[in-house]
Formats: structure tokens, sequence, C-alpha cells
């Protein structure tokens, strides 16, 4: 299979690793070319448009930054739609907004082809070993066909049901990270307040029914004071607001959700949209005086799962 991939930004460049390292036939895009020269440089091919790269591949990736970007790339004259024929699939792996990603498919399917909303979840660090989770939105006859080359990109592939459902899905993983990530940045700054020692803070967490994805990963790199994940606040900000308007339109009225919205956008007003999301700690930092830092922590999030081929989950009935 021919694939080609846009977008090689922090995760969409480690999954571009991935489909490389495992032998598949590659053709890359990404606005700054620049970016793409590793790639080139181990055997990518280079798309001159989003139209080329579809002509010439039969699975189409994007994986960018916001909805409107891929938009964009699908739609402009020389887009990703413009090149579309009968059989190939185009996969959306941003984090994006279901009713944009079925708008799309529905153009997609216009051209003979198959749509996929595709988004992974579990950070940059496991986007670079293969070990990411996948949710995948599609019918299941397009879902098998996808499989084996998502299980390259991922470790846990979930076919989450019709396309959109895999992005709201995501949206709502994402929202939960962000809950688990602003409580675990309280109880750190809290304890800090007290007087406890913050090494033997993060084992107790650790080790208790407190612990968390976010704070075994997030929380390391907040106590070595690089706050490096890859990811930024206005990313942050756009997606718990992608989950609010699923919220609204499901007509639930929330409580959690608008302070996490709140405290984002006061982040950003603070320390600029692109402030590495984790230093959402420095408003408790600054607000009471204190330094959340303690020695012997790593400066980025680390994946100590060797790479194994994925597989798919398989939900209980």
């Amino acid at each position: 299979m021919r694939i080609g991939f846009i977008g090689l930004g922090n995760v969409g460049g480690k999954l571009s690793g991935s489909i490389l390292r495992n032998g598949f036939d590659l053709t890359v895009r990404d606005l700054d070319k620049s970016i793409a020269q590793p790639f080139l440089d181990k055997g990518a091919k280079w798309a001159d448009s989003p139209k080329q790269m579809a002509e010439a591949c039969d699975l189409i990736i994007t994986c960018l930054p916001s909805p409107a970007a891929s938009a964009a790339v699908m739609e402009a004259e020389d887009g990703i739609l413009a090149g579309l024929s009968a059989g190939k699939i185009w996969a959306e792996m941003s984090t994006t907004d279901e009713a944009e990603v079925k708008r799309l498919a529905v153009m997609v399917e216009a051209k003979g082809a198959n749509a996929v909303d595709c988004p992974v979840s579990g950070g940059c660090h496991r986007a670079a070993t293969g070990n990411i989770s996948i949710f995948a939105g599609c019918d299941r006859e397009v879902f098998e066909r996808m499989l084996p080359i998502l299980t390259v990109l991922g470790r846990r592939v979930l076919h989450t049901g019709p396309i959109g459902s895999a992005s709201i899905l995501k949206v709502a993983t994402n929202y939960l990270a962000t809950a688990n990530l602003v409580t675990v940045c309280e109880a750190l700054a809290t304890m800090k307040k007290a007087g406890l020692d913050l090494n033997t803070t993060y084992e107790a967490f650790r080790i208790s029914s407190g612990t968390s994805f976010v704070h075994e990963t997030e929380g390391q790199v907040i106590l070595n004071g690089s706050r490096d994940i890859n990811f930024t606040m206005d990313l942050v900000l756009k997606d718990i607001g992608l989950f609010q308007e699923i919220a609204d339109r499901a007509g639930i009225a929330l409580e959690i959700s608008p302070m996490l919205i709140s405290i984002f956008k006061d982040g950003i007003s603070r320390y600029g949209p692109r402030e590495l999301s984790p230093n959402i700690v420095k408003r408790l930092e600054d607000d009471a005086g204190i330094s959340i830092l303690a020695p012997g922590f790593p400066p980025e999030m680390v994946d100590d799962e060797p790479e194994e081929p994925g597989y798919e989950v398989i939900p209980k009935r």
C-alpha cells in the first residue's frame, strides 16, 4: 500500500516515522519542507501538493493542528479532494470536530473513496515507539482494510463505530487528561505549600488510588521543570472547547468543563498561547510564591514499553 502523510509536527512526524521504519512506501508533505528532509533522506518521497499525493497514494493521512487546517488541505484547489478517486482512503488523525470530519467524509465518499477518523491518544513519546492508542471511526469493512496500517502506527486499536465517533471519544479523553493535569498541579502545589517533600509526594501518588497516566508521565516533567510534552496551551483550549461543544449539542450542563476552559484562558493570557501545557502549574507557582521542582526526574516523557505489534481492542458486550 502506498501511503501519503500530511503534517509532520510533534505527533505526525513520529507516526510517519513508524510507517517508514516498518518498510512502507511513504510520501510526505508539510508546509515546512525542511521538516520533511529527514524522512526524504530515509527513502520517503515528497508530494508537491495534497492533490498530487492523493493521486499517487492509496491511503492519505492528515495529522494537522486544527479542523480549519484539515479543511484547507482537503478543499483547496490543489487539495486532497481534487486528487481522490474510487477505492482510496482518507484517514484523519488530527484531533478534530465530529461535525467537521463528517462534513469532509461526505465529500470523500462522493469521490468513491472512504473516510476514517482515527485520532491517537497516549502522548508523543508513545507515538514515537508505535505504542500509542488509536480510535477508528468508519464502516467495519474499511476498518479491516486499515487495521494492518493502524497496528503499525499504534499498539491498541479500537473500532469506535461510524465516522465521527472516534473524534468524539478522542476529545473526551483529552478533556479527562486536562482535568487530571489541573488536579495533579493543584495536589503538587498544595503538598509543597504544606511542607512535604515532592519526591516522596510523587511516589505516594504513584502507588496509591490517586495515580493516573497524567501523574506518572506529565507529573515527572513538571517536577523536572522542563514541562515539555510537545503540547501547548492553545491546543488544550481547542480540545476542551470541542468537548464543551459536544456537551452543548447534547444538552447536558457541565460544571468542571467551563472551569477548565477558564483556567486555560487565564494561563494563555498570562504566558501566551504557545506555552507548554504543563506550565499551567505556573499559575499556582506564581500566585503562591513556590517552586514545584524536585531532583531526579527526566526532562521528557519516555516510553519504557518495547515496540510490539498492535492489536484490536474488543469492547466487552
